[in-house]
């Protein structure tokens, strides 16, 4: 792993990260900032986050994309940890160091529009826009993405190859 930065106190743990895609082959992305370091600009984020004690990776993306998008879903629409990752990244007052896996989740029909009603309160600061992105913008876009990889990763993924990913210091 490349040396940490020593910025600020470490967070390490677990996380789940989810790519949703709707029955068009749109993929849903937040569009996020850190209002404790505005230098990062914006950036677009797949949705996902910690786990808990004693949730396995499906509990987690149940979770996580309920309390943030306010879609629901069951454990079972929850694809396997294909994509696995460690990374680095500040968020507010601390550097996480998180180990990662990105899983899928396939809804059917065109996606909703995002309920903010289950945020936290820094996500409701954090997040402030969405978009359902078509799968063909997001492997051309120049704009920045969490993972960084996302737009050369992202298609590899959904066809289901396994990803071992090189750690990412991100921020």
């Amino acid at each position: 792993m490349n040396e940490l930065p020593r910025d600020l106190p470490i967070l390490e743990r677990r996380a789940v990260r989810v790519v949703v895609t709707d029955g068009t082959d749109r993929v849903l992305l937040f569009h996020t900032r850190d209002p404790d370091h505005p230098r990062l600009g914006t950036w677009w984020e797949l949705p996902g986050g910690g786990m808990d004690p004693g949730e396995t990776y499906r509990d987690t993306a149940v979770r996580e994309l309920r309390e943030e998008t306010g879609i629901v879903i069951s454990a079972d629409q929850v694809g396997a940890p294909n994509w696995r990752r460690r990374a680095s990244f500040l968020h507010r007052q601390l550097r996480h160091v998180q180990d990662e896996v990105v899983v899928a989740v396939r809804l059917a029909g065109p996606g909703p529009d995002v309920d903010e009603a289950h945020r936290l309160d820094y996500e409701r600061e954090d997040y402030f826009g969405f978009r359902w992105w078509p799968l063909p913008e997001v492997v051309a876009s120049r704009e920045r993405f969490y993972p960084g990889q996302l737009p050369r990763l992202i298609t590899r993924f959904l066809a289901g190859t396994e990803i071992d990913e090189p750690f990412e210091l991100w921020s």
